[in-house]
């Protein structure tokens, strides 16, 4: 019998991040231009694809306004504000604001069919101090993290890595950006696309991941048992 895998990005797929990541892309351009974006312009950033790190967006818009900064600037800041002070792995900073987006029992009954892996841009242990707050009894192995890879999304290392680790398996990688599809289709996974109904731009986001060979774009997570019915 064939393990199959169910591969998830985090941000957008897992957890809500509009007022954490985005907004934390917001106030970092604010404190180094002095101007204010939209997240309309955010994602049309993430929509142009290649910008899947978001310490180096927030050091691209701020460029594209006009003003240089170094990277390792724009990072030790945009950490700064997005974790805030970590107590017992507990960050009071824009992370706090994430939202677990499957219902309660969702994701555990998928868990039953399927195995789960992780494909995120984020560093591990960021990843896993969003997991122990809202689902420490999912387990997702591989995990594959910023660290893990070479090349960050688009390029597919991060997929290719988790067939090598669990060879002959099948997989679906879920995402909710350009850059987690074209991950996919350069990996050769079939990619399923998540767009929020409130995520700005939706409908070029949504034509995007069709375009890139989706097999169905979803509104979140909960509609996968449905979308993946035997």
């Amino acid at each position: 019998m064939v393990t199959e895998y169910l591969v998830f990005d985090m941000d957008g797929v897992l957890v809500e991040v509009g007022d954490s990541y985005r907004e934390t892309i917001v106030q970092t351009v604010a404190h180094f231009t002095g101007k204010s974006i939209t997240r309309e312009l955010v994602q049309e950033y993430k929509n142009a694809g290649g910008w899947n790190n978001d310490w180096a967006l927030s050091q691209k818009i701020a460029g594209d306004l006009g003003v240089k900064v170094d990277f390792d600037t724009v990072r030790a800041y945009f950490d700064s504000i997005f974790f805030g002070t970590v107590a017992n792995g507990i960050p009071d900073g824009l992370m706090s604001r994430e939202v677990w987006i499957a219902r309660p029992g969702v994701l555990e009954d998928l868990n039953r069919r399927f195995r789960f892996a992780l494909f995120t841009g984020r560093l591990q242990e960021e990843a896993r101090m969003t997991l122990r707050r809202f689902a420490p009894q999912l387990r997702f192995d591989p995990f594959i993290g910023a660290a893990e890879v070479t090349h960050g999304k688009p390029h597919p290392e991060g997929l290719e890595t988790i067939a090598t680790l669990t060879p002959g398996s099948e997989y679906w990688y879920i995402g909710d950006t350009v850059d987690d599809a074209r991950s996919a289709r350069s990996a050769g996974v079939p990619f399923i696309g998540i767009a929020a109904p409130g995520v700005p731009q939706r409908d070029k986001l949504v034509s995007l991941l069709k375009a890139e060979n989706a097999l169905a774009v979803l509104n979140d997570i909960n509609e996968l048992p449905a979308f993946l019915k035997p």
